[in-house]
C-alpha cells in the first residue's frame, strides 16, 4: 500500500510541474520572449492548454471576475498542495 501513496504523490508532483510550466510559459508569451508562431512553442502551448483548461474552466466558473487577473492556476495549485498534505498526514492508512 505504501507504493500506492508514492504513486499518488508522484502524480501530484507531475501535475504541479505542468501547472508551473504553464504559468511560466504564459508569462514568457505575454512578455514576448516566446513567439507562438514558432511550431514547437505553439504545440507546447496548445498541449498545456488542453491538459489544464478542463480544471481551470471549472474553477473560473466559481471564482468572481477579476478583470485581467486569472486566479484559476493559483487555486488549482493550492488544491494540489492541500491534497498532498492530506495524503502525507494520512500516510499511516497506507501501511
Amino acid at each position: 500500500m505504501q507504493s500506492l501513496l508514492q504513486i499518488l504523490l508522484l502524480i501530484l508532483s507531475v501535475v504541479q510541474f505542468i501547472i508551473f510550466a504553464h504559468i511560466i510559459m504564459s508569462w514568457l508569451i505575454n512578455f514576448q520572449v516566446l513567439n507562438l508562431r514558432q511550431p514547437l512553442v505553439a504545440q507546447l502551448w496548445d498541449g498545456l492548454n488542453r491538459l489544464l483548461e478542463p480544471m481551470y474552466s471549472r474553477i473560473r466558473s466559481i471564482l468572481p471576475n477579476m478583470g485581467g487577473l486569472d486566479l484559476a492556476p493559483l487555486v488549482v495549485l493550492l488544491a494540489v498542495y492541500a491534497l498532498r498534505i492530506v495524503l502525507i498526514n494520512n500516510a499511516a492508512a497506507f501501511y
